[in-house]
């Protein structure tokens, strides 16, 4: 579920603040896109010499459960001491941190390490979606993302990715980390046919700037020669396993020439069939008809071995013996088995742009917009689908394997930043505990990205890339949604919203992410002014929003 269309056819309120210091506007670099401009970079303070974070329990990413009262102290873009200022409830003065050259008071507040979002895509105006890309960047970082894996962007060149990525490096615009995995097939400007071809493209995109390789088919001595080649010159490599290559590339196989990690869970089941050997699809079935596609996926893990057996545990102890990587993406097909839930969730009506509501609409040339009549029994079949998909990812982690937190937003309701925490929910929901879960969503994922001596974990030494917010998360991840959660205040008799993640930091530079998140509201309010929508709920059904 990772092609667009093209693809398919080719101020810090609420804390006590010690110092108060603006940062300066920075210059547009070289090579911004003239039609999707992304505004220099505004908002946030610092990095400076010496930031100190008081009074904060840590949730360090390493699995270790919360600890606290820490003062934590950055120097630049790195964290420099945690420091133990003694127990809850018993904090020893004489233990604090010295003074800061910026300080914020955390009483209260959770730290989280940033995390790693291993499966986006970034719109742009200039592809089917028409969102800028300024509204996707800020979405994530207001939403906790400071690293992510770009496995294909809009069919855009490499070099227009590479040149964010760079910016974003510089911090010169608000936008997490970014790997860039071209899609295999996008990398030339011609088909992809045999193997020299293939080699010399998995070289080219390394020339260009590429960190890995994204696959979503290919012939067969195409795709295997592009792995090794692939291995060979250390990119790294993931892949959407489609239906139409799985009879002879499912998750054996293309482990064995050397694929690194999955996305999504196309590629799997088929390695387990015991009684037949292709998907059984009704003899009407058309791939290129999405909702057949997609209803039909939801009907596959029930065609795979059960769970425990013989096929089951083969294909779980070779993944896992090979250190394979599973990127479930469970979030990206949550409205196949709920659809009124997911295109009614609370952060449309302020977060969606009217734009990409046009692109999820039931549509037949828009991807993963399959509603043509969605039915209750194509739910029922994927819930089903999901208690099978779930056990193996749960089981897989219980066995020493890896499973990281991607989101895939943008298509299916599956809005940015907010469909990373509802990935994080659904893995609890897989089994996984909420330690678990922080576990994956960071030291797991930056050690997937090859980041983990910088990013992924609370450690002296460590880049400052920072999740802070109210509340214990762990006991409530639906802290974590930019929207919040509701809570009854039982001394005033009234109901109140609370959570939302607080600060983002990333290379020491503190984000309000309540103003980031203002200012993407601001965005979509203005795209309703100019076609004339009243604010308030979208409607599904086909009106015309161009006047």
């Amino acid at each position: 579920m990772t092609k667009t269309r093209a693809r398919l056819a080719r101020s810090l309120g609420g804390i006590a603040l010690l110092a108060m210091v603006a940062a300066a506007p920075l210059p547009a670099a070289p090579g911004a896109s003239i039609a999707d401009p992304i505004s220099p970079r505004t908002e946030g303070v610092g990095p400076y010499q010496r930031t100190v974070l008081r009074n904060v329990t840590i949730v360090n990413g390493t699995g270790a459960p919360a600890q606290g009262p820490y003062d934590i102290v950055l120097s630049g873009d790195r964290i420099a001491e945690i420091r133990s200022i003694g127990s809850p409830g018993a904090i020893d003065p004489k233990r604090r941190a010295a003074p800061g050259d910026y300080e914020l008071d955390l009483t209260g507040y959770y730290v989280l390490p940033g995390f790693v979002d291993s499966h986006v895509h970034l719109h742009s105006l200039e592809d089917g979606q028409n969102v800028p890309s300024e509204y996707v960047l800020k979405l994530w970082v207001a939403n906790g993302v400071t690293s992510v894996r770009d496995v294909g962007s809009s069919g855009r060149p490499i070099e227009w990715l590479v040149d964010i990525k760079k910016r974003s490096e510089r911090n010169e615009i608000v936008a997490p980390r970014i790997d860039v995995y071209p899609m295999f097939h996008d990398i030339l400007d011609k088909p992809v046919n045999d193997v020299a071809t293939a080699r010399h493209a998995i070289r080219e995109a390394k020339r260009r700037g590429a960190d890995g390789i994204k696959f979503i088919g290919g012939e067969e001595d195409v795709l295997y020669a592009a792995l090794d080649e692939a291995e060979k010159i250390g990119l790294r490599t993931t892949m959407h396993h489609p239906q139409q290559i799985v009879s002879y590339a499912d998750v054996l196989q293309t482990t064995a020439h050397g694929l690194d990690s999955m996305e999504h869970w196309y590629g799997l089941p088929e390695a387990m069939f015991t009684d037949r050997s292709i998907q059984d699809f009704p003899n009407d079935f058309i791939n290129n008809d999405e909702q057949m596609r997609f209803g039909e996926a939801g009907r596959l893990w029930k065609q795979t071995a059960k769970p425990g057996s013989e096929a089951w545990n083969k294909v779980m102890d070779t993944l896992l013996e090979r250190k394979f990587v599973l990127s479930p993406t469970f979030t990206a097909y949550l409205t196949s088995r709920d659809f009124m839930r997911m295109s009614r969730a609370a952060w449309h009506d302020e977060y969606t742009m009217p734009s990409l509501w046009d692109w999820y609409r039931p549509s037949r040339t828009n991807h993963g917009s399959y509603w043509f009549d969605w039915t209750t029994e194509d739910e029922m079949a994927w819930k089903e689908n999901y208690r099978l998909w779930m056990q193996f990812v749960n089981e897989y982690k219980n066995r020493g394997g890896s499973v990281v937190v991607g989101s895939d937003s943008g298509f299916i309701y599956n809005l940015y930043g907010f469909g990373y925490t509802q990935e994080m929910e659904l893995m609890r929901e897989a089994g996984f505990s909420p330690l678990e879960v922080i576990h994956a969503a960071t030291q797991v994922g930056a050690k997937a990205l090859g980041h983990e001596d910088q990013v992924g974990t609370i450690r002296v030494g460590r880049k400052a890339d920072l999740v802070i917010v109210k509340g214990n998360p762990l006991a409530n991840m639906k802290l974590l949604f930019g929207t919040g959660t509701l809570k009854l205040n039982d001394e005033t008799g009234k109901v109140e919203r609370i959570g939302g993640i607080s600060y983002t930091v990333k290379d020491g530079i503190v984000y309000d992410a309540k103003k980031l998140r203002e200012e993407v509201r601001e965005m979509v309010a203005k795209q309703k002014a100019e076609r004339h929508i009243p604010p308030g709920p979208m409607t599904i059904e086909a009106v015309d929003l161009s006047k």
